[in-house]
């Protein structure tokens, strides 16, 4: 098995590609050992390496971000050790109970008659933000919208990377103010 890894713009993170689907639906990001251990196998054996501060899952592709204190060199081996070992033993990567699930997301929140510019945020998001988010190791997902505020969650490489303040507010915003007049600013929560 051959995993390849690209850099993502969080210098604090990095991606790994198994060649292998690794959500077939959704995502999944964790932040803590105890959650990750409960919800995912892998995700526990992850956390279990150290230095490894947040694990990521996309469709094809799991972003791992690690403490300041340690540097690549000496963690990416025993990650890539670690995500050969349980893919090559065929385990799950989500418990039974948590497939198809968002580790983190809560309820979304927005007035009944904002259900029309809510759609077409979230069309945006789906076919314009997510895909090229995504390449770099990340998720943005809509969490709502208030009085033309637009809140989103950022997952995986987008959380915590210095240049994520920067996309979201001349990448994201500017897309969305361009093509629903009623949105004045988005904010990640």
């Amino acid at each position: 098995m051959f995993i390849q890894t690209e850099a993502t713009p969080n210098p604090a993170t990095l991606k790994f590609l198994p060649g292998k689907v690794v959500m077939q639906q959704g995502t999944a990001d964790f932040r803590d050992a105890a959650s990750a251990a409960e919800t995912s196998p892998l995700a526990g054996k992850l956390f279990a390496i150290a230095g490894v501060e947040g694990v990521f899952f996309g469709y094809d592709f799991v972003t791992i971000t690690k403490s300041d204190a340690l540097d690549w060199q000496h963690l990416k081996p025993a990650v890539l050790g670690t995500i050969m070992e349980h893919f090559m033993a065929g385990q799950p990567v989500m418990a039974a109970a948590s497939i198809g699930g968002n580790a983190t997301d809560d309820g979304e929140f927005f007035d009944d008659e904002d259900e029309t510019i809510v759609a077409t945020i979230k069309e945006l998001l789906e076919t314009r933000v997510r895909p090229a988010v995504a390449q770099d190791g990340g998720d943005i997902t809509f969490r709502g919208f208030k009085e033309g505020t637009v809140f989103l969650n950022m997952k995986g490489a987008c959380a915590g990377c210095p240049s994520s303040t920067a996309t979201l507010k001349h990448g994201i915003q500017n897309l969305l103010k361009h093509f629903i007049p009623e949105v004045r600013e988005v904010e990640a929560v």
